[in-house]
């Protein structure tokens, strides 16, 4: 953690060095987070560039981060997520474009992993917004309650909260198909 911080110190003072290997560090997760929030390569790569050129201007006024630097780097995913849909007009989601990945699956068990895959991602799309959000970032991002809670502007037993009821609507949604 001494380490992180050390870079966090130099990436403050603007060391470029220090950026980049921030850049490198992050940018592979942040990208997965999006990707997961918008379902399209190219809008994840464009907003994970947009959230590490959001990091500079940070840093150039220096409004920085105030615990977690990981937690800050979601919380700006999200609010350029946010962003996006909400100048988006709704539209029905698009498939995955899923295709056998191994010779050696059969096809039946092809076809019952992707119904499940399907069904999950159905029942999941049922729950609100917040619950959806917080399963992503437990779950998807393995990020702790606090840096959930960083990320969404909630306290620590809200993001519990959120996370019980959204895991156990998710089973009432299964048990019921």
């Amino acid at each position: 953690m001494t380490e992180e911080r050390t870079l966090l110190k130099r990436a403050r003072a603007y060391d470029e060095e220090a950026l980049g290997e921030l850049y490198d560090e992050y940018a592979p997760r942040i990208y997965a987070y999006l990707y997961r929030r918008v379902h399209d390569t190219q809008l994840a790569e464009d907003l994970t560039g947009e959230v590490f050129v959001r990091v500079l201007q940070a840093i150039r006024s220096e409004r920085f981060w105030h615990t977690s630097f990981r937690g800050w780097l979601y919380r700006i995913a999200h609010n350029l997520v946010v962003d996006h849909y909400r100048k988006q007009p709704p539209a029905p989601p698009l498939e995955l474009d899923e295709r056998l990945v191994a010779d050696l699956d059969s096809p039946e068990s092809v076809v019952a992993e992707r119904l499940s895959h399907r069904r999950l991602r159905s029942a999941i799309s049922r729950l609100t917004q917040s619950q959806q959000h917080v399963l992503t970032l437990r779950f998807g991002e393995q990020l702790t309650a606090r840096e959930v809670g960083e990320v969404m502007g909630k306290s620590v037993s809200a993001v519990e909260a959120l996370q019980h009821r959204g895991v156990a609507a998710l089973r009432r949604i299964l048990e019921k198909e």
